[in-house]
């Protein structure tokens, strides 16, 4: 949620911020308007509520014989008073609406436009390549008995699949690694209920245009989460903590999502399933800081990219790409071969203070005074690394060399061998 102040103080700059989403600026001025039909309406209540506390002492002070004529008008007043409330919770609720239809505020330098409208920051290591036709993940997880997508479909339907063998050992062995590295830097481990109420859905924004993408419980008002984020966002809602220090969790939890709208992409293999592992790295902090945790959460993402030995590029997301509370997020993309492309593999997003003012997470300044702190998120490892993996490092052969990184994590192996 927009901060009400910057709102009232600086409405060119939320319009701005708006068009460079590709969202409509009359959304400010809607905003604004409920503000101030909000505050009027909240200022009437309070002057009759002042009027009816001096009434009362009034009657309570008048003489018995002039008390029945007095309380006609206290009835009166009364209902004069509960009218306004309504009228002020009314507004309330308007306001609410028209503010909560305006998306975080984008930072200084975020490319206007839309998905192709991204910049790319730097292109780092050299793109496989290969004295053999290279065979795509799918292809080398059915050769090595680790990935199954037929019997996937036939327990589950379209875009499950089981992985198995060394599938299963791979993908633990990622983010087993993923962990130690977010533990070395400072990160608290939770596994997370995936299962959360509506409020902290919307409270973490993914309840928005996106909302059709979000699995629904109705008979249990629970939402499917499509990362860890939301569960870990909700983690401290309603809560006032100290951000003298970064406060960093790392969340680890099976995910879900409908994919709605993606028909026809990435249907083949595990880029585009509806559900997945996934260590996401989550951070409260001091606003002020954010930026700086920012890059610093980006800079542990592309070490894991170096050690795993993948080739990759970084791209500043454009403003029309962003979700609805990220004020920025920087995108890293691994090269994969048979696709001649590079494709998302993780994301790092700062939320500023925009989730933390939905779900009332706050900190005290050195003022006294409390306000909302910024949260941040960033993804260290995922199922859909296994993609990346198996084809940079496979061989003519149908095998894949494990990067070394993550042997100890399977027994010291060292090459991932077909299955006959």
């Amino acid at each position: 949620m927009i901060d009400a102040q910057l709102l009232r103080d600086d409405p060119d700059r939320l319009r701005r911020s708006q068009i460079a989403r590709g969202n409509d600026p009359a959304t400010v001025d809607a905003a604004l308007d409920a503000d101030a039909a909000r505050r009027a309406a909240i200022t009437a209540f309070e002057e009759l509520r002042a009027q009816q506390n001096a009434f009362s002492k009034r009657v309570a002070a008048a003489p018995k014989e002039d008390k029945p004529a007095l309380l006609a008008e206290v009835k009166d007043l009364a209902a004069r008073v509960k009218a306004a409330s309504a009228a002020a919770s009314e507004a309330e609720t308007g306001y609410t609406d028209a503010i909560t239809r305006i998306e975080n505020v984008i930072e200084d330098g975020v490319p206007a436009g839309g998905e192709d409208d991204y910049t790319v920051l730097r292109e780092v290591g050299e793109r496989p390549a290969f004295d053999f036709t290279p065979r795509d993940h799918l292809e080398l997880g059915e050769l090595l008995a680790a990935i199954d997508m037929q019997r996937g479909a036939k327990v589950s339907g379209a875009r499950f699949y089981y992985l198995r063998g060394v599938g299963a050992r791979l993908e633990l062995a990622l983010m087993t690694y993923a962990l130690d590295k977010a533990l070395a830097n400072g990160f608290t481990m939770l596994t997370t209920p995936t299962l959360v109420k509506p409020e902290i859905m919307a409270g973490t924004g993914f309840l928005g245009e996106h909302a059709d993408e979000v699995y629904y419980l109705p008979e249990q008002e629970l939402y499917l989460t499509g990362t860890s984020e939301v569960a870990l966002a909700g983690y401290h809602a309603d809560e006032i903590i100290d951000v003298h220090e970064p406060v960093r969790y790392a969340g680890w939890s099976t995910c879900y999502r409908s994919e709605a709208g993606s028909h026809g992409k990435d249907t083949r293999g595990i880029i585009r399933v509806h559900q997945f592992n996934k260590l996401e790295m989550f951070v409260y902090a001091d606003p002020a800081e954010a930026a700086a945790e920012h890059e610093r959460l980006l800079g542990w993402q592309e070490e894991m990219m170096h050690a795993l030995g993948l080739s990759y590029r970084v791209i500043d997301t454009a403003a029309g790409d962003l979700g609805s509370s990220a004020a920025r997020k920087y995108d890293i993309e691994a090269w994969i071969p048979t696709q001649d492309a590079y494709r998302e593999l993780t994301s790092t997003s700062n939320c500023t203070s925009y989730q933390a003012r939905r779900l009332s997470t706050r900190f005290r300044g050195e003022d006294g005074k409390t306000s909302p702190v910024a949260t941040l998120n960033g993804t260290l490892a995922t199922t859909r690394w296994l993609v990346a993996i198996l084809e940079t490092h496979q061989r003519a052969d149908g095998s894949v060399v494990v990067p070394e990184p993550l042997r100890p994590y399977l027994g010291g192996l060292e090459t991932l061998e077909p299955v006959a």
